[in-house]
């Protein structure tokens, strides 16, 4: 019998096959939407970039559909148009990762042009050269954003120049320009094969229909010398304050990130952090450092905590953007509110609201197709149970307020934090 459709995806609902070369199939059926999104990812991100040419893996992924063997780009495009379907991929630093959608009947093109993008690409030089184009100019955009280049500046700043967490997966304009169509070809024969690939199906699909029709895709892909997953070290805690401040003329916000390093997914500090960073500030008005810093001071345009999940080292960080004038007394406000986070703790009080408030949103994300299948991609990158989210209610009840302290004290030292920032300043305003 189908057990009953709920809005939490679990091990009976949620179906899982592996293809004979190792490709992960993952679906879950939702009868009540025509529609149907697809996901997944493959083992060929930037930690494979030889430095010089570091953006290399990012421009592979984003010309993959500018023409295959069997069709060219404007061919894909008007098959996607009259399907009213879309197909498209990305480079993260472990993996490249791919999404679509369509409607049930579509289901089985998508997959077919998903299959002939990974496996047969063409790169024609003139595609990737427009590509390229639309690249650097976007890196130009990057390099006069102070957000982006705050963001920059901080990860560079806790993990090194030369660490995959360190670099930009885009790459820099000087290391993207020399890349040809015979670069991004030579990358994708070494790196792009079945070892470790994942794909996510959920919507008004037939598990088996779609193994059958991936297995007539994918089933005979190989690659013997595939290199296995990148293997990204862990980084300690900075050990004493660092700040970088990038000017950028002519802007009138400065954004700023000020922080220190995080436990990776898996840890089992992970947890407690998520609580802890949600009451930090996320939680309500952007919690405590949103309270004090922007509803209270009004200093910042925008001030919030965020806790990254990663599968190394992560980060755990506050990002404020200010007003430059207001930029002093924004950080003492923040570097205030993180000390009283680490020396005086959260309470009983505040632990039991966040659990709460993330038992209720925990249904409502993934009321949509597209966030089980953030869901489920979630599963596979993390090999996390099928019961993780039926049972994440049980974690959140496990944590304690003492945990959460504990945690706090252990990742997060106000006299060693990283500070980085990017606007209309001439020097960086101190951060510790």
């Amino acid at each position: 019998m189908t057990a009953p459709h709920t809005a939490i995806p679990g091990a009976d609902d949620i179906q899982r096959s592996q293809l004979p070369n190792g490709i992960q199939v993952f679906s879950r059926r939702n009868p009540f939407s025509p529609a149907v999104v697809i996901g997944g990812f493959l083992h060929a991100g930037s930690a494979f970039d030889p430095p010089e040419r570091l953006g290399l893996a990012a421009f592979t992924a984003s010309a993959l559909m500018r023409g295959t063997r069997q069709r060219s780009f404007q061919q894909i495009y008007t098959l996607l148009e009259d399907a009213g379907a879309s197909l498209g991929f990305s480079a993260g630093v472990h993996t490249i990762s791919f999404n679509g959608r369509a409607l049930t009947e579509d289901i089985p093109t998508v997959l077919g042009l998903l299959a002939e993008a990974l496996r047969f690409p063409t790169f024609p030089p003139t595609q990737v050269d427009q590509l390229k184009t639309q690249i650097l100019t976007g890196l130009d955009l990057r390099a006069r954003d102070t957000e982006s280049m705050a963001a920059l500046t901080f990860d560079e700043l806790i993990y090194g120049a030369s660490h995959p967490y360190g670099r930009p997966n885009a790459g820099f304009p000087e290391t993207v320009a020399p890349l040809q169509s015979d670069d991004l070809a030579a990358f994708h024969a070494r790196h792009y094969g079945p070892r470790g690939m994942s794909i996510v199906l959920v919507g008004a699909v037939d598990h088996q229909e779609v193994v059958s029709r991936l297995e007539d895709d994918l089933g005979d892909w190989h690659l013997p010398a595939q290199p296995p997953p990148a293997i990204v070290p862990a980084v300690p805690p900075p050990d004493r304050p660092r700040q970088r401040h990038i000017q950028i003329p002519d802007k009138e916000q400065v954004d700023v990130i000020i922080g220190t390093t995080a436990p990776p997914r898996h840890h089992p500090d992970f947890i407690p952090a998520m609580i802890g960073n949600a009451i930090l500030g996320q939680f309500g008005m952007m919690g405590r450092i949103g309270e004090v810093v922007r509803e209270r001071a009004g200093l910042a345009y925008y001030a919030y905590s965020n806790l990254s999940a990663s599968l190394s080292t992560g980060t755990w960080d506050v990002s404020a953007g200010v007003n430059p004038a207001n930029l002093s007394r924004a950080l003492a406000l923040i570097r205030e509110e993180l000390r009283r986070f680490v020396e005086e703790g959260v309470s009983e009080e505040e632990v039991k609201d966040i659990r709460q408030g993330m038992k209720n949103r925990l249904p409502l994300s993934l009321e949509a197709n597209a966030g089980v299948l953030t869901a489920l991609l979630n599963i596979a990158r993390y090999d996390l149970d099928l019961d993780y989210y039926r049972r994440f209610n049980e974690r959140l009840d496990a944590v304690t307020v003492e945990q959460v302290n504990q945690v706090a004290r252990r990742y997060i030292r106000p006299a060693a934090l990283v500070c980085a920032s990017a606007g209309t300043l001439e020097e960086a305003t101190p951060c510790a």
